[in-house]
């Protein structure tokens, strides 16, 4: 099992009282797959997985993985603050049938490299499945995955990629020049994605794939396909939309882009609040860039 593709980050559908919302996941994961997407990728961070209790993230796992029924990989989150409870949450995702997990750095205790290293080891030393490992010093306190620890990690069998959300492509250029040929490197800074393919990475994991799925893919496929001026073209509409993700608290401006372009699900759990009404026109204004809205709307 390889990442590879477009892989978004499956936004979690919730009620109005906050409560998973089970069927709608359903729902948006048929709408993902009909996109085009070439895997499913629940419990990340713009899954809300840190507001989710354990009981709650086995659903969401079982729920993904029965709907999806093999029609692409299913890959779970499975980060949290111990060794010990990513290893119980890994476990659980193995159990319930997901093909890969994705781990964040610990996120609230700064661990040097050597725990950082120890902490992956002994993750992937736990399971069978292939884990995608996750850079992103900006949700983590600054911790970031060195590159000489990742090339270390790279010559465990099982640990077969990264999700680096760093945003510095030197970052993602050094990561792809140390690591072995089967080892994945994902972009996870979305107004990156095809200058990091351009730099060798094999497809991104990003937060924009649940609101433009299609227009992420295209960004892909093009690029695949040799058609570098219409992958960047793809890219320069997306752009915009992932910059207006910053209008309001993660992931709370992807909730809003979903309800203005007809496809609600739901409110962000508390704290996260709506996007204020006075920045809508900034959201409005980069969907109709990705060609989501009309251009008069």
């Amino acid at each position: 099992m390889s990442f590879h593709g477009i892989i978004p980050p499956v936004a979690t559908p919730m009620k109005d009282n906050e409560d998973l919302d089970l069927p709608r996941l359903r729902w948006f994961i048929d709408h993902l797959i009909g996109s085009g997407v070439h895997g499913i990728f629940v419990l990340g961070t713009n899954s809300e997985f840190y507001a989710l209790d354990e009981r709650e993230k086995q659903e969401v796992v079982a729920t993904a993985v029965a709907h999806v029924n093999k029609r692409v990989p299913v890959f779970a989150g499975t980060g949290a603050e111990t060794t010990r409870e990513v290893v119980r949450l890994t476990r659980m995702a193995e159990r319930e049938g997901a093909d890969g997990v994705s781990i964040i750095t610990p996120y609230f205790i700064l661990p040097n490299q050597r725990e950082i290293f120890d902490h992956y080891r002994r993750i992937a030393e736990s399971t069978r499945l292939p884990v995608l490992l996750y850079n992103n010093p900006a949700t983590c306190g600054g911790i970031k995955i060195d590159v000489d620890t990742l090339a270390r990690l790279a010559e465990i069998p099982n640990i077969v990629g990264i999700k680096d959300s760093s945003g510095d492509l030197q970052n993602t250029a050094e990561y792809i020049r140390v690591v072995p040929e089967r080892f994945s490197v994902m972009l996870g800074r979305d107004t990156l994605i095809f200058y990091g393919l351009m730099a060798g990475a094999r497809g991104a994991v990003p937060a924009t794939g649940n609101i433009a799925p299609a227009l992420l893919v295209e960004i892909y496929e093009k690029f695949r396909a040799g058609d570098l001026a219409g992958s960047k073209a793809a890219q320069d509409r997306l752009s915009p939309l992932r910059l207006a993700m910053t209008l309001c608290t993660v992931p709370a401006g992807l909730k809003a882009a979903m309800r203005l372009i007809g496809h609600p699900i739901g409110p962000c759990r508390g704290p996260v609040s709506d996007l204020p009404s006075e920045k809508e026109p900034q959201m409005l204004a980069a969907l109709r860039t990705a060609g989501l809205l009309p251009a008069n709307s």
